[in-house]
């Protein structure tokens, strides 16, 4: 386990971070060209992404990004 020291600006910001990669992540999930090959790998850095945003983030933040979906069962 590794602990990490930030202030309250560094957390805005990597809450902001996160937060911007997922919503890329969520846009690109909903793409339909995108093979569901690709979509597990995207799930798969998304959910660690969720991870680290759910210690760091709100309660209400957390649930605006919880997952409600899984995209990658969509087959082409």
């Amino acid at each position: 386990m590794i602990g990490l020291l930030v202030d309250d600006k560094e957390k805005e910001e990597l809450i902001y971070l996160l937060k911007r990669e997922m919503d890329e992540l969520l846009f690109d999930l909903y793409d339909e060209r995108i093979n569901h090959y690709v979509k597990t790998g995207m799930e798969e850095r998304y959910d660690i992404l969720y991870s680290l945003f759910k210690r760091i983030a709100s309660p209400n933040d957390c649930l605006r990004y919880m997952k409600k979906t899984n995209f990658s069962h969509n087959k082409d």
